[in-house]
């Protein structure tokens, strides 16, 4: 089993703004990748995405650039 370390997740409204946010990382070279909503937390859509706690601030400029309507910012141990 892979040891668990500590993430940023950030939960959505709706799948299009997950798979959006996954757009716009890939395309910006931002670490992270979508995975399912923890146990922990609850999300409409059911899908986070999962990105290195450094990566906070060029993930919120991201989401702000491109209008990214999201649910929380959450620090986890995934």
């Amino acid at each position: 089993m892979r040891p668990k370390m500590l993430k940023l997740v950030i939960t959505f409204h709706t799948t299009a703004a997950a798979m959006a946010m996954e757009k716009f990382c890939k395309e910006e070279n931002v670490p992270g990748r979508l995975i399912p909503v923890p146990r922990e937390l609850t999300a409409d859509c059911g899908m986070a995405w999962c990105a290195p706690v450094e990566a906070a601030a060029r993930l919120r400029a991201l989401a702000a650039d491109h209008s990214l309507e999201y649910e929380g910012w959450q620090e986890l141990l995934v």
